[in-house]
């Protein structure tokens, strides 16, 4: 079963494994308390010129990704609208920055007029191509430049691009597929978590300021991704890099993490993990994102929980650049993709994760001497809290760009925790005071005195009606 996912909810045919071979949790799994080891810096892997390990080509019968042209115009889209960037443009847009895309190739089209190519761990080309099309995907939402007239953009439209790609559902080791039905070729493909090890050491060394990731191991055990923590922690603490990874989604990553217990509110949520995703639980070095319905702010079904969860952005209704854009019939930007004709829209954490890639350009484009862990701290502190403060869903909640270029920030952020129960103990009430009735009584003892006089002035009047002869 293919492990590895983008992040995309139900989009099998880029979700090309970053594992070969490795095992898929089908259930809720046995809990256990696995927190990553201390990271071994021998397991860093050396930097060199990107290639495949192996010998590989093309998956025979196996068109390239096709997919539905749509969101051209100048109507915004909705995942777009929501960060407001037009205010956030006001104060950043990433301009100075290098972003590098770790996924499946990014295509060159004139909407990404700073992509550069920083090489091919799947074939022999130099990271500017991409049959699956998520890569270009991931990468317009990040950088896609401003055009007049379209509504789309990417988040950091002045930021620069590298593209590495490091795997994809359209290649397989040389020969992989003889003797194979159709089925199982349609399950090969490309890619491995050493390689991404190497791809993210290699974008460190390259000089990006910001690394996505928007691909994801999915494991009901402990990965064996030792090389993973090597490579983020140098990319983070050796290079000052932000490195932002999707959290995963439900249909490939089959746990359910219930990390939070509501009779034991306070209790340890890794104990309650029953399936480790990777990279996003090196929390300690990177920024992993869940998705959100930009619709109602609610978190997507598809998101996978986790206590590494660090903030949350669009991931649904999602508009990007198309891969096919040169075709006749392309506006340039898609909405969806086709494979064995079902169209499935473009969602999934690993769209929301390149809108936080995006964002942690904008940072640093503004702040240039905030340190990778400082853009991270930013993000996450002017995000939009959900009730508890923070949830396995959405972390710290939903980016919010124009807060994150202008709020002051606290030293400090809580750890990832919902907030601890508390209890208070209520004030009782005073007793009321007497009611004050002196404007009363003063009125009715006035009218009673009036009443009186004018019964007494009454009553006097009748001996002088007598004297003057007066009768009734």
């Amino acid at each position: 079963m293919n492990p590895k996912t983008f992040g995309r909810n139900a989009i099998r045919v880029v979700a090309a494994a970053a594992v070969l071979g490795l095992s898929v949790s089908v259930g809720a799994g046995t809990a256990f308390a696995e927190r990553p080891p201390a990271v071994n810096p021998g397991d860093l892997p050396a930097d060199g010129t990107p290639h495949p390990s192996k010998t590989t080509e093309p998956k025979p019968n196996t068109p390239c990704m096709s997919t539905v042209p749509g969101g051209d115009g100048e109507t915004v889209p909705q995942a777009q609208r929501v960060l407001d960037l037009d205010r956030a443009w006001k104060f950043s847009t990433g301009a100075g920055q290098t972003v590098a895309v770790i996924d499946t190739g990014v295509a060159r089209n004139p909407r990404l007029r700073n992509l550069s190519a920083g090489g091919d761990y799947v074939s022999t080309g130099d990271g500017t191509q991409d049959c699956d099309g998520h890569g270009t995907a991931v990468a317009g939402l990040i950088a896609a430049s401003r055009v007049s007239g379209q509504g789309f953009a990417g988040i950091a439209p002045d930021a620069k691009i590298v593209a590495i790609r490091q795997t994809s559902n359209y290649f397989e080791v040389k020969g992989q597929s003889q003797g194979q039905t159709q089925e199982q070729i349609e399950k090969n493909s490309y890619g491995d978590l050493d390689s991404l090890a190497s791809a993210i050491r290699h974008a460190a060394d390259l000089g990006a300021r910001v690394i996505n990731i928007s691909e994801v191991n999915c494991v009901a055990g402990t990965p064996s991704d030792a090389k993973i923590g090597a490579a983020v922690q140098y990319a983070a603490v050796q290079k000052d890099v932000v490195v932002v990874v999707a959290a995963g989604n439900s249909d490939a990553c089959k746990g359910t993490n219930p990390v939070l217990d509501p009779t034991d509110p306070d209790g340890d949520m890794w104990s309650r993990v029953n399936e480790n995703v990777t990279p996003a639980r090196w929390d300690s070095y990177v920024l992993s994102v869940g998705s959100i319905d930009p619709a109602t702010g609610s978190p997507s079904k598809f998101t996978v929980p986790g206590p590494w969860v660090g903030v949350a952005a669009p991931g649904e209704k999602i508009t990007s650049l198309d891969v096919n854009y040169s075709s006749a019939n392309s506006k340039g930007t898609a909405t969806a993709f086709i494979e064995s004709s079902k169209q499935t829209e473009m969602a999934g954490t690993s769209f929301a994760s390149p809108y936080v890639a995006g964002l942690a350009a904008l940072v640093r484009s503004k702040f240039p001497r905030l340190s990778a862990f400082d853009v991270i701290k930013r993000i996450e502190a002017t995000a939009h809290a959900p009730a508890g403060g923070w949830n396995p869903y959405v972390g710290y909640g939903a980016i919010d760009p124009v807060a994150a270029l202008t709020a002051e920030v606290p030293t400090q952020i809580p750890p990832k925790h919902p907030f601890s129960a508390q209890s208070w103990q209520m004030a009782v009430p005073a007793p009321p005071k007497p009611p004050d009735n002196t404007a009363r009584n003063v009125a009715l003892i006035g009218t009673a005195v009036i009443a009186v006089l004018l019964i007494l002035g009454y009553l006097a009047s009748f001996p002088i009606r007598r004297r003057f002869g007066m009768h009734d």
